[in-house]
């Protein structure tokens, strides 16, 4: 037997699924309203999103594709400086350690290698024909990379 529903059934099934949604929207907010930190943390995802792309044909060369490596080195080196004005608030912490704040020298000079190593990478990539044009330039990003993540980034557990 097919079941009815009825206008008060609707309502309550409405209601129920809006009070879920509103408690999920509250218990998501905090911290990452900030909008220092999704800045960063959206330009940063991007740059993952990118060496991931690299990486998968640093790591299957068959599958290089000159084109598409340009593009996402070129992407790298036009948005390296853009993260990191948006550290300037030390009350919008993220997943950024202390140190981000109590060693900026250090934390500046790691900001300066990524902008040089993907500037490099980028230039690697605009003549490449093969993996092997760019994968020293790749491993100098990915060391960039994890070198600024040691130090200036919080562990997740």
């Amino acid at each position: 037997m097919a079941q009815v529903y009825t206008k008060k059934s609707l309502k309550s099934f409405f209601s129920i699924t809006l009070m879920a949604a509103a408690l999920g929207l509250t218990a998501c907010s905090g911290a990452g309203d900030d909008p220092d930190i999704k800045a960063r943390q959206d330009s940063m995802k991007s740059w993952g999103d990118a060496m991931g792309v690299m990486g998968d044909m640093v790591k299957a060369p068959d599958t290089f594709d000159a084109a598409v490596f340009k593009e996402q080195a070129s992407f790298l080196a036009e948005d390296a400086a853009n993260p990191w004005s948006h550290f300037e608030n030390q009350e919008a912490m993220g997943n950024a350690t202390e140190a981000v704040w109590s060693n900026a020298d250090g934390f500046s000079a790691e900001a300066d290698n990524f902008q040089k190593v993907t500037a490099e990478l980028n230039a690697a990539a605009q003549s490449a024909t093969s993996v092997e044009d760019v994968q020293p330039a790749f491993g100098e990003v990915g060391a960039s990379c994890k070198s600024c993540h040691t130090e200036f980034r919080a562990k997740n557990d």
